[in-house]
């Protein structure tokens, strides 16, 4: 009898795609079309179509690996634990709890993240975590924070683009990154909208454009102020809007007036006419929105950045209205359910502030601690990173590669190799893993049951479809062991239902509250828009959902043609609640002072026991669009943030003429850890390679596919020259999936933002060198 398909979720990136997995005879999984999640109908990037390959024992971890000898041999599970488990009680006794160290990532489930800063905070007692989505949508995150008050990537779900009047997306190249968002795009130009691009390169994304500019790297503040200036310039603002819905605007208004339109044109490169012409095809429209992705925001000043381009939103009145506003595209799987409960260096579970009173109040009582046993802030995750090996000496990683994603990779390799111990899981060795002193191999996707956020803010259910091979744990499993080594016997459960049950009650009133959402509605209604609290908490959850009806925006149909709304893709925005949160920003702090670990108060109590928000029949609906009544700020209106423009940290100069931008491809995922070992994916992408200009190849000298040498003050990377007019004369690029002499990231500056702590991966200076073929590998 053949096996019935598993409706669950792609993987890979944050749009977490709808598919089917069915067993086949052979042992293999097949993956099917699964039209009815929305956001991808049932299309599959090569990625999600061949994400089962990983799942074979043929490139996957399949017993624990213990460090032996200096090689990594097989071990037995209750060996490798122990040694874990010995060596993070060794450090703590040794150097004191902030010498433990733990780095999540944003592909682990919610309760996995959720699991993993409640073990560093109550079993370890560390200030010392934080993840790589650190250097994914931090900067957006804390742009969200100061203008509206709450961090969603999206405001609103995917299927509002379309049916604005125009987009403009600044530094994304989705066409290759998450390819079925591609048609959202399509249909938006199919209806009568426009799509602006803005991109150092003519990216696949970039050819679909009504307008593409191709500013210099890391001038993307300055044109958003330049925009900004021409609104203002040419009698574009919306002064009820301002007024009524915002503060702060005399004061970004005359930031952006020191940016005049000549002398953004020398800074970014754009000319003047395509600022005008970008101005008139935004403000023109009924509804526009702007949409970012890592190209502004992974920049030393990528928070005033987003803040720029929220400044242009809300100057035009486009924020908090229908098929409009600001929107980040979340980059890793779970990059924003990651984010929100506790596995940042300065957070609680719900989007809590570690630093607020009431906060640690909250959600000690549902850990059964002491609010004061509980850490401050720690280091965010460069700067943790670059501390180990001195002030921490132990290091719990989970599903990161940090060797080939971190900034400045070299020196990130060295200081990891310095560690006193390095715990790895993960589901293959990835090179960080190799230098591990235990590796567990643990769970994927396909054979584990739990939920992720994707880029919308609608929390999903991936489901188990096929049995995990012998000698394979869950991450939750491998806590939960760790705990209990580690003298806390309660309090880490390994189902992953009872872990979201626990985390429904530390996110409840807090600004990503999920108290309403349980597995049951996520399976019957196809995922939920946080936030979603529970009837008791709403209104202290949802300051900003306004229940006293008032009239909304309304389409003008004179505009342009609008496709009928479909009657099964959700609310319509005039008839949605709206909500928001309390205030907070993304802030972190370094380490605490050691302390002694033998007096540390343990849960008194089983929090599996406590009561659970129960579900009724007049739940919340869930929140797929935000701020259309109010923003999350207590006042309910929008901040606009005064910036101005300053250089990227590193500007070329006589020795380094040239600026590096880094990115990926479409036939690899991240560090490339999982898709490097995909043969049709390694087919169409085998290796890294340096895109330039013509004129820039022409006077180095260099052929298409000749090795060349891109050199920056971290270290030197060689690879074959890719050339093309698609791309600035005074810039390469180069994507950043592979480790080797490829390896990107050997040249990036770890440059911070001072908000978010995010790198400046999109802009360092280079030069370039020919390289005999000879020499070349």
């Amino acid at each position: 009898m053949p096996n019935s398909p598993t409706p669950t979720h792609c993987p890979y990136c944050a749009l977490q795609c709808g598919m089917n997995l069915t067993p086949a005879p052979d042992g293999t999984v097949e993956v099917g079309e699964r039209a009815d999640f929305p956001v991808n109908r049932g299309a599959l990037c090569g990625k999600g179509r061949t994400a089962p390959a990983v799942l074979s024992s043929r490139v996957r971890l399949t017993s624990p690996l213990v460090r032996s000898g200096g090689t990594l041999v097989p071990a037995t599970w209750d060996e490798a634990l122990d040694r874990i488990a010995g060596g993070l009680s060794r450090t703590r006794t040794e150097h004191g709890p902030d010498a433990c160290g733990v780095f999540g990532g944003g592909g682990l489930t919610n309760e996995k993240a959720y699991t993993l800063g409640k073990f560093a905070r109550v079993v370890l007692g560390t200030s010392q975590i934080d993840y790589n989505g650190r250097f994914c949508m931090s900067s957006a995150a804390a742009g969200g924070m100061k203008a509206f008050g709450l961090d969603r990537g999206l405001p609103f779900p995917l299927e509002d683009v379309p049916r604005s009047g125009c987009v403009i997306l600044v530094g994304s190249n989705l066409a290759e990154t998450m390819p079925p968002a591609l048609r959202f795009f399509t249909e938006l130009k199919e209806n009568g909208g426009t799509l602006i691009v803005i991109d150092p390169r003519r990216t696949r994304t970039a050819e679909q454009a009504d307008l593409h500019l191709m500013p210099r790297p890391g001038t993307d503040l300055a044109l958003a102020l330049g925009l900004l200036h021409l609104v203002v310039a040419e009698g574009r603002v919306d002064e009820e809007y301002v007024r009524e819905r915002t503060v702060g605007w005399e004061d970004a208004r005359a930031a952006a007036m020191a940016h005049w339109p000549e002398y953004v044109e020398r800074i970014t490169g754009v000319p003047v006419p395509q600022l005008r012409e970008t101005v008139r095809l935004f403000c023109e429209p009924e509804s526009a929105m702007v949409l970012t992705a890592r190209g502004p925001e992974q920049q030393s000043k990528g928070t005033d950045t987003v803040s720029a381009w929220i400044n242009l939103c809300l100057a035009t009145g486009r924020a908090g209205r229908p098929y409009s506003g600001y929107g980040c595209l979340t980059g890793q799987g779970n990059g924003q359910g990651g984010r929100e409960h506790g596995q940042k260096a300065d957070q609680l579970p719900g989007y809590r502030k570690l630093d607020d009173p009431a906060a640690r109040a909250h959600v000690a009582e549902v850990w059964g601690v002491d609010p004061d046993s509980l850490p401050g802030p720690g280091r965010s995750a460069y700067e943790l990173l670059d501390a180990l090996g001195t002030d921490i000496r132990s290091l719990l990683l989970m599903g990161s590669n940090p060797v080939v994603s971190a900034p400045r990779a070299a020196h990130i390799e060295e200081r990891i190799k310095s560690l006193d111990f390095l715990a790895v899981c993960d589901v293959v060795l990835s090179e960080t893993a190799a230098l591990a002193d235990v590796v567990l191999p643990v769970t994927q996707w396909a054979e584990e049951t739990g939920t992720t956020t994707n880029l919308e803010g609608r929390v999903l259910l991936r489901r188990q479809a096929i049995t995990p091979p012998d000698g394979i744990r869950s991450d939750l499993e491998v806590l939960h062991e760790l705990a209990d080594r580690l003298g806390v016997e309660k309090g880490f459960p390994t189902d992953p239902e009872e872990v979201f049950e626990e985390l429904r009650r530390a996110s409840a009133g807090g600004p990503a509250d999920y108290s309403g959402i349980t597995y049951r509605r996520l399976a019957e209604e196809n995922g939920v828009f946080w936030p979603c609290p529970t009837k008791d908490n709403a209104a202290e959850a949802c300051p900003a959902e306004n229940t006293t009806a008032r009239p909304r925006p309304t389409d003008d149909t004179t505009a342009r043609p609008r496709p009928t709304q479909d009657p099964t893709a959700g609310p319509n925005p005039t008839e949605n609640t709206t909500a928001g949160s309390r205030p907070t920003e993304d802030t972190t702090a370094g380490s605490r002072p050691t302390e002694d670990t033998t007096a540390r108060p343990r849960p008194t109590e089983d929090t599996t026991a406590r009561p659970r928000p129960t579900e009724n029949t007049t739940a919340h609906p869930g929140t797929p669009r935000l701020f259309l009544d109010r923003f999350a700020h207590p006042d309910g209106r929008a901040r606009f943030v005064a910036v101005s423009h300053r250089a990227v940290a590193e500007e070329p100069d006589a020795e380094y003429p040239v600026l590096l931008t880094t990115g990926r491809v479409v036939a690899q995922y991240q560090s490339g850890a999982q898709t490097r070992r995909v043969d049709e994916l390694n087919a169409a992408a085998p290796g890294p390679f340096v895109e330039l200009h013509p004129r820039l190849a022409e006077r180095l000298g260099a052929a298409e596919g000749d090795p060349v040498a891109v050199v920056s003050r971290r270290g030197r990377a060689v690879a074959p020259a890719r050339i093309t007019l698609g791309i600035r004369p005074d810039t390469v690029f180069m994507p950043f999936h592979w480790y080797g002499e490829g390896r990107a990231n050997t040249l990036t500056n770890p440059a911070l933002d001072p908000t978010s702590r995010m790198p400046e991966f999109k802009a360092c200076a280079v030069r370039l060198e020919a390289v005999e073929r000879r020499d070349a590998g």
